[in-house]
Order: C-alpha cells, then sequence, then structure tokens
C-alpha cells in the first residue's frame, strides 16, 4: 500500500463551540502519530432522522457525514454525557450513518470513543450507550484503553487547549493503540 497514511474521521457530540470534546478531539488532531491525520466531520447541520425525508433524498449534510466516514479509515468519537447517556444530536448522526442497515458507512468501521465532563465520571455512562448503539451498527469498537476525561476545566485552559500533561501522555497512548486497532481490523 503506497499511502500509508490513516485518515481517521473525528465527530464531536457536541455542538458548543467551547465544548471540552471539541477541544479534546483538537487535541487529538495535534497528538496524533505519524500517519494519522483526524478531519472533523460537523454533525450541526444534520435534519432530524425522519425516513421520510430520507425517502425524498438524502440532505446534502447527511451525505457530507456519510462521505467522512466512508472515506476515512477509521471514526473517532468525542461524546459528552447528557442526562447519564449522549446527546440527542450525536444519537441523531448515528442513526443518519447506520443507514441503509448492512449497507451503512459505520459497518465494520473500525471506530474509538473519548470523552471529556466537567464531572468525576469521564463521559463512562455516554460512552456505554454509544457502544451499545455501535455495536447494533457492527461498528468495530477498540475496547481499551479507555480514554475518559474527569474534570476536564482542570486539564483544558481558557482557550481550550488541552494543558494537563498526564492526560495529553494518556490521550497520545491512547491514539497509538487506536493506530494499532485501525491496522487490525483493517487487515
Amino acid at each position: 500500500m503506497p499511502d500509508t497514511t490513516l485518515r481517521i474521521a473525528g465527530i464531536a457530540g457536541s455542538l458548543r463551540a467551547g465544548s471540552f470534546n471539541r477541544a479534546l478531539l483538537r487535541a487529538a488532531q495535534e497528538l496524533a502519530p505519524a500517519g494519522m491525520t483526524i478531519v472533523v466531520a460537523e454533525i450541526g447541520d444534520l435534519p432530524l432522522y425522519n425516513a421520510d425525508v430520507e425517502a425524498a433524498g438524502l440532505p446534502a449534510p447527511v451525505v457530507a457525514l456519510k462521505q467522512a466516514i466512508q472515506a476515512a479509515d477509521g471514526l473517532l468519537i468525542a461524546t459528552p454525557e447528557y442526562n447519564y447517556s449522549i446527546p440527542g444530536v450525536l444519537k441523531n448522526a448515528i442513526d443518519w450513518a447506520s443507514r441503509p442497515p448492512g449497507k451503512a458507512p459505520l459497518n465494520g468501521k473500525p471506530a474509538a470513543l473519548m470523552g471529556a465532563t466537567g464531572g468525576n465520571w469521564g463521559t463512562i455512562r455516554a460512552q456505554l450507550a454509544l457502544r451499545q448503539s455501535l455495536l447494533f451498527t457492527e461498528t468495530y469498537l477498540m475496547l481499551k484503553p479507555e480514554m475518559l476525561v474527569a474534570k476536564a476545566s482542570e486539564k483544558f485552559d481558557a482557550e481550550g487547549r488541552l494543558t494537563d500533561e498526564y492526560t495529553r501522555e494518556f490521550l497520545r497512548k491512547f491514539l497509538i493503540a487506536f493506530e494499532a486497532w485501525v491496522g487490525r481490523m483493517k487487515a
């Protein structure tokens, strides 16, 4: 294979410009191993999933999301935790990307989850809920290590830069493990 660059589609499960999860995704772009490129796929303009809309023709934001996931070697999702689960906008993106069943861009796609929160649990419940949805789509989720950033306000500066050295080093190791996971799933 002449091009050894891994293209990773990154999705932030929060629409807020200053979200910790957008910041975590930017940190992943910065800390990605040589040979890995993370390109953010936006989900803010997706309409709510509706089979009637799908039947009439896919809206441009849906086409863009599906193409971004399809063109990528892997998928990296940074999810916040809302009410012990994933945000509705992220679930909506998964619903669109899961269509049509059996032929969706999520089918067989290697993926990893990470999340940051101001609380003590680092999005563990959201990641568990997301794992359940992605199990149905036959998305190959990396099991370990888990990237759970708790007390995020202490780890990111006012500009959204990940400054906590322990967390930066763990994110580097997480991304190296993800690189190996994508390679293993693509082999």
